[in-house]
Order: C-alpha cells, then structure tokens, then sequence
C-alpha cells in the first residue's frame, strides 16, 4: 500500500493543508510590516491576503477532524486552492504590483505549495472513491 493509498490520506492533506494555511495567514497578518520591504509586496495586501486564510484554515480543520468528510466541501476546498494559485499568478502577471525577486519568489512558492495541496487533495478525493466502490 503506498502513501496515496492510505486510508487518512486525505484526511492527512486536509489537516496539512489548515496548519500551512493557519500558519501563513499569521505570518502575513503580524509580519506584514516586516515582509513588505523585502518582497515589495504591499503591507496592505499581505494583511488582507493573510486574513483571509485563517477562517479558511479553520473550516478544512474541521473538514479534516470529522468523521466523515463531505466530498463537496473537499471539491470547495480544492477549488478555492485552485483560485488562490491561479489569482496569485495572474497578480504577478498583472503588474498591479512592483515585487522584487524575492516577492516573486515568494508568490511562485506559495502558489505552487497550494497548486500541490489541491492535487493532492483530488488524488486523496479519487482515491477514497475507488476505495469505496471497490
């Protein structure tokens, strides 16, 4: 049995999923200040973007801790990863702000860590679906 296999798999990705999410969220919303003259990344975005990541971590916490997860709140949760790494992108690609290579760096990093948490929450999403029709 691989990892991808594993009973709690998805239940695992979701729980990671929250602790980076919640992690991050305080990150940016009490180090804004500090960040933005590295990465030219507005304070103000920083805040809101971090702000934002705390409710959402604290519902796949949930989502993770139930006993039985709902398929289509997991579709949710990979659906807004999915946005989050599409908007982050499309933020670089935009111009609407003047990062510095290392604000590029970090918004590449981020995007792609959330573009593989909602692969891996859709792998987890197919593998229980098989797991159960089998």
């Amino acid at each position: 049995m691989s990892l991808f296999e594993a009973p709690q798999f998805l239940r695992r990705v979701l729980l990671a999923d929250a602790v980076i999410s919640g992690a991050t969220g305080l990150l940016l919303m009490l180090g804004a200040g500090l960040i933005e003259p590295h990465t030219g990344l507005p304070a103000a975005l920083l805040r809101y973007a971090g702000s934002s990541l705390l409710p959402f971590a604290a519902i796949v916490c949930y989502l993770g801790l139930r006993a039985t997860i709902p398929t289509a709140a997991v579709w949710a949760v990979i659906v807004y990863n999915a946005l989050w790494t599409v908007d982050s992108l499309v933020l670089l690609a935009t111009g609407w702000i003047a990062p510095t290579a290392l604000g590029y760096a970090f918004v590449i990093a981020q995007a792609v860590a959330v573009g593989a948490l909602a692969e891996l929450q859709y792998v987890g999403l197919r593998q229980r679906s098989r797991a159960s029709v089998a």
